[in-house]
């Protein structure tokens, strides 16, 4: 019997992968679109596993009744998830229903099939040859988003429906005192359990003021629980913190001495500001709960509002619909959970909740700051031992974590479920705090630990690469730093270090395509950075043409990724275009301010990101393979990062370790070399 999917054994009855309607073939998946083209990707490879043309294919949204559990959608695992287990639900039914021409005679005998059928009791047919993968196909979900059709969760207009307002409070740790007694305003009913406060009325202006009168009238109880956010390192690396060994291997350098060099770097809090705030649409009636979301994670979330809320599984069922697009776990959980309370109040009536920009900027869970300490020795030129320590607090705060539903406004409800200390994903699952901390070079012996931080006020999640993000930009920039005390080429020195083919070549076709060698103008310095994410997924290397005057403004950046065998080529290049558009962001923009009690950036203009004018031009090369495919969204960010800061220091001769690259971080790195 041929080796049955994992995903594919967890979910294991027809029905719950394709159905038949209309002549065509659904297909259901628990991977979501974000955004990302995967529903594009995925209808490829159900076209070719099916042995169908991609025009008999209909991808269905995921449902936590209809279709299957296949966890997460994060990680760039998306893509190799979906494709083995498309090839056994292919495979199985290409057996039974036995293709033929026409192709509606197919369909048909598809459609006669047992939605029951236990497809692990069925060998699969070995797959027949590639139509749809590896072609460029035209995105899916596209045309909807640019005609500007309604295809958005805060779109739909269901019968009937609400909208609904939340009240987050003003601060971190604030706990709410007091609600006038009799509180009322125009057009809106107040909603209130603990201190958990929201109102629903039938127009959405009416919500809107009424959220406003509500947030002059209520009265607080607030503390100053915040750190120093000019002063995050320390802070990071003081307190209590679980302990994450990663390698400890005999002859890594322990301390600074002769041939030993040593450097620290650090980046801020983030957030994911996507381009609309979170929503949510909830409907409470005697059949149950249905909820609308654009979670990550359906099945968790459904989860997690089953035991906030003491019901049983199967009265609360979760449907997947876009929304604005997401890099990690923003705040689509908590609101969805928040229009279940809302619902709550007015059984049998849909209510559409919209959270507002600034609870977007503020109340979303954060990316959290981290800071490192890297340590190699060299002898004759080469690295001869290595030493990396990373603090950082969790990357995980996902409905569910810690045996808690992990929701925002359940830490507010008069029956509390608090939330624990953000977590990492285990280090098998490429961990958080330390994922990508171990260097993909030949570097002799090694020491590599994390130290997770467990008493922040500040909750954190998973963010876009997680904590390869910042161990990239380290690694890859304290690579520099040994190549230029051993006198020797960035480019060269890796590649002396690097005993992997598919590594060695993505780094030296960046550089290639990059015209590594040829002279710039001043004040511009040309950086590379490199990395396999998660050790063992995309090969990835970039190369920044930078110009930093008055100001770091990234010119362009040559991407090179080896990503295995590519569903979409031009699906793929948009993924690793966009990362590497984002991390420029990050990496010469953005940053999390806040005082001792609440977070200040708000709105656009105190959390700015990268405007259009100010993107570089980015050119992605995708390396021939015929290897297992690898997620292409998460493999350019840590890279990125790196080239940039590398092309920052071979323009001004100073090396900036401190994120964001900003002209005040270049001032202050200039004034601590002197």
């Amino acid at each position: 019997m041929t080796e049955i999917a994992t995903d594919v054994a967890a979910n294991p009855e027809l029905g719950r992968w394709i159905g038949v309607a209309g002549g065509r073939v659904q297909v259901r998946m628990g991977k979501v679109e974000l955004g990302q083209g995967i529903s594009t990707a995925q209808a490829q490879l159900a076209a070719d596993a099916l042995g169908l043309p991609l025009d008999r294919i209909v991808m269905v949204a995921p449902h936590t009744r209809l279709g299957p559990d296949q966890g997460l959608t994060s990680g760039s695992r998306s893509v190799f998830q979906s494709s083995p287990a498309l090839a056994h639900v292919g495979g199985v039914v290409r057996a039974l229903a036995g293709p033929t021409t026409p192709v509606a005679e197919y369909v048909a005998r598809i459609a006669d099939l047992d939605p029951a059928l236990d497809l692990t009791r069925h060998e699969p047919l070995p797959a027949g040859p590639a139509t749809a993968v590896g072609r460029s196909e035209p995105r899916l979900d596209l045309p909807d988003k640019v005609l500007g059709r309604p295809r958005f969760l805060a779109d739909l207009r269901p019968e009937g429906l609400l909208h609904g307002r939340v009240l987050r409070p003003p601060s971190v740790g604030a706990a709410l005192r007091a609600v006038p007694d009799g509180w009322k305003a125009p057009g809106v009913t107040l909603v209130r359990d603990g201190s958990f406060l929201g109102v629903v009325g039938e127009r959405e202006a009416d919500v809107d003021r009424g959220l406003e009168q509500l947030a002059r009238d209520v009265a607080w109880f607030e503390q100053d629980l915040l750190p120093d956010d000019d002063d995050l390192a320390p802070w990071l690396r003081s307190g209590t913190h679980d302990e994450i060994p990663v390698l400890d291997e005999t002859g890594a350098p322990s301390a600074p001495g002769d041939g030993v060099l040593e450097s620290s770097y650090s980046r801020p809090f983030l957030v994911h500001a996507s381009i609309a705030p979170s929503a949510g649409l909830a409907l409470w009636d005697d059949d149950g709960v249905h909820v609308w979301s654009h979670s990550q994670g359906i099945h968790s979330l459904r989860d997690a509002i089953t035991d906030a809320l003491g019901r049983h599984p199967a009265t609360v069922e979760v449907e997947h619909v876009e929304n604005a697009g997401c890099y990690g776990h923003n705040a689509a959980d908590d609101a969805a959970f928040d229009a279940v309370l809302l619902a709550r109040a007015v059984p049998g009536r849909p209510v559409l909740l919209r959270w507002t920009r600034a609870d977007e900027l503020t109340w979303g869970p954060l990316a959290s700051a981290m800071t490192a300490t890297v340590r190699a020795s060299l002898s004759d030129g080469r690295i001869s031992g290595w030493h990396y320590e990373v603090w950082s607090q969790g990357h995980t705060a996902r409905p569910g974590y810690s045996g808690s539903p992990g929701l925002l406004a359940g830490a507010q409800l008069a029956e509390a479920s608090p939330l624990p200390p953000s977590t990492d994903p285990p280090l098998r699952g490429g961990g958080g705090t330390t994922r990508n901390a171990v260097p993909g070079y030949d570097v002799g012996p090694r020491f590599v630990a994390g130290h997770r931080k467990t008493d922040s006020p500040l909750r954190t999640s998973a963010m876009r690469a997680l904590g390869a993000y910042l161990n990239v930009f380290a690694i890859e920039s304290f690579l520099d730093e040994l190549a230029e005390a051993a006198d020797a080429d960035p480019v060269r020195f890796r590649l002396d270090h690097l005993s992997d083919p598919r590594a060695a070549h993505v780094v030296s076709e960046a550089a290639r395509l990059a015209e590594w060698e040829e002279p710039l103008a001043d004040d511009t310095g040309r950086g590379l950075g490199y990395a396999r994410y998660k050790d063992r997924g995309a090969y990835c290397a970039v190369v920044a043409d930078v110009e930093a005057g008055s100001d770091v403004r990234v010119r362009r950046l040559v991407v090179v990724a080896d990503l295995g065998l590519v569903v979409n080529p031009d699906g793929a290049r948009n993924q690793l275009e966009g990362g590497a558009i984002q991390a420029t962001s990050w990496t010469i923009r953005e940053r999390v301010r806040f005082d001792r009690r609440r977070l200040l950036s708000g709105d656009w203009e105190r959390y700015p990101v990268l405007r259009f004018s100010e993107a570089p031009d980015v050119v992605v090369h995708l390396v021939p393979s015929h290897a297992p495919s690898v997620g292409a969204g998460e493999a350019a960010q840590g890279p990125t990062a790196a080239a940039i800061a590398n092309a920052v220091h071979r323009a001004l001769g100073v090396r900036v370790r401190d994120l964001p690259l900003t002209a005040d971080a270049v001032v202050r790195a200039i004034q601590e070399s002197d």
